[in-house]
């Protein structure tokens, strides 16, 4: 259940200009006022601010605030074979790449669509698309498998590429190149080559899914 706190500005703006939109649907059809005149001038201006101007508001906000909340790591642990994958993320205890980056107070509650989603010209567009490919699998393939198979069975559609990473981590900052291992492999990284979530690196984002390769809790990632 989403609580006030959850529905940020843009949904109450939504919820303000469907009940002002209400209120001035239900004033004139309770009091029935002349469209001759003056007056009815006034009222089709009103009419039009209600039944025009402010539902599309209603309809804009609304659907800014729903893509705002696809984005959110609760909305990706709604489909219950993504619970495995949610629970590490936010296990404060975990030391994963995703469990780490859904402690970063900039994005944390948002960690899944920041890392996921595509980047570029395209990318909003194509990582929204993905979604919808996302919904018919579970509908068809996953909505009764048990959470013991999906947290193995469920894969990425395509390796994560560098250049996720490389959204926030430009691999150009001198923090960033003063890491021995870093500038060793910069060209790799940068090429693609070497992925920044391998065995070799700072690990799996979501080692719970690799048999056999669980990261004990307390594993200290480099």
């Amino acid at each position: 259940m989403t609580t006030g706190s959850e529905i940020g500005w843009i949904g109450w703006i939504s919820a303000a200009t469907a009940v002002v939109a209400g209120a001035m649907l239900v004033m004139h059809l309770a009091r029935r006022p002349s469209l001759e005149g003056e007056a009815g001038r006034n009222a089709k201006l009103w009419l039009l601010v209600g039944l025009g101007f402010l539902p599309i508001m209603t309809a804009g906000t609304a659907n800014l605030s729903g893509v705002e909340a696809l984005e959110s790591r609760r909305f990706c642990a709604s489909c219950h074979v993504m619970e495995p994958h949610a629970n590490d993320s936010q296990n404060p205890k975990s030391n994963s790449l995703a469990a780490i980056h859904a402690r970063n107070t900039n994005f944390g509650a948002d960690n899944c669509y920041g890392c996921h989603k595509d980047y570029g010209m395209y990318g909003y567009v194509l990582t929204k698309a993905g979604g919808m490919r996302h919904v018919y699998y579970y509908l068809t393939e996953y909505w009764n498998m048990p959470l013991a198979e999906s947290k193995h069975a469920i894969r990425i559609n395509k390796p994560l590429p560098n250049t996720n990473c490389m959204d926030c981590h430009t691999t150009k900052a001198p923090r960033w190149l003063s890491v021995p291992d870093h500038a060793s492999a910069l060209d790799q990284v940068r090429a693609g080559t070497v992925s920044c979530a391998s065995p070799g690196c700072h690990g799996y984002a979501h080692p719970i899914t690799k048999v056999g390769k669980e990261l004990p809790l307390d594993t200290v990632l480099p």
